[in-house]
């Protein structure tokens, strides 16, 4: 893609803090043997026909955690094809083992920074629906500009979206759902599905993380926003 597109982020700007993790023998020998068949190497313009050789509906999902609800969407919906987008080696070679046991050939991963992954991997209006599931809410006020949701991200999202595309988000964090909501709302290229939030879609399962919030008392929101 050509270097004036106008989603370059500044130098620095990242869509994830890393943190420490213990990865597990069986992570490690996963993103090592399934690594290079399912992972996708960051490049720009990838050809995301031939690398799942087909052509045929594409979601991408951005910080998929150890991909519980990734590897149950992919296998409820063979008929599309699945891009999931995280840095952390624990949780990719979690997907991957998941990936392994359910023989899910409709799932491919990239373990890069998601803002660099939209800009240089993902062509303009090409993804059916992109999902952001339960981002690192940055509770405290301070910290606030790390959240994920922010105009710019979101701006870019929309772009790489097909008219009719969807933009899903869900968050366990009353305030951080506010402000993807204003966020959302005031971006030109989406509309809201619902009056302010939506129920939880079928195809959204209640992973372990969710179940967590819920018992910890916290109000899970839905927001559904499609492409212009």
């Amino acid at each position: 893609m050509p270097d004036s597109d106008p989603f370059q982020p500044q130098r620095g700007v990242r869509s994830f803090v890393l943190r420490a993790g213990r990865t597990t023998s069986g992570q490690s020998r996963a993103l090592a043997e399934l690594g290079p068949r399912f992972v996708v190497p960051f490049a720009r313009d990838v050809d995301w026909d031939a690398v799942f050789g087909r052509h045929a509906p594409r979601v991408l999902e951005i910080g998929f955690g150890m991909g519980e609800a990734t590897a149950q969407i992919a296998a409820a919906s063979p008929e599309r094809d699945y891009i999931g987008v995280e840095v952390h080696p624990p949780g990719v070679g979690a997907l991957l083992l998941r990936i392994e046991r359910a023989a899910l050939r409709n799932l491919r991963l990239v373990q890069h920074d998601a803002v660099e992954v939209l800009r240089d991997m993902v062509a303009p209006q090409s993804l059916a629906a992109v999902h952001v599931f339960f981002p690192d809410p940055w509770h405290k006020k301070r910290h606030h500009k790390r959240r994920l949701i922010q105009p710019a991200l979101v701006a870019l999202i929309a772009s790489r979206l097909q008219p009719g595309g969807v933009l899903h988000c869900a968050t366990d964090w009353d305030d951080y759902a506010q402000q993807m909501l204003a966020v959302l709302g005031d971006c030109a290229l989406l509309a809201n599905t619902a009056d302010g939030y939506a129920p939880r879609p079928d195809s959204r399962p209640l992973s372990k993380f969710e179940a967590r919030g819920l018992r910890l008392g916290h109000g899970v929101r839905d927001l559904v926003f499609v492409r212009r």
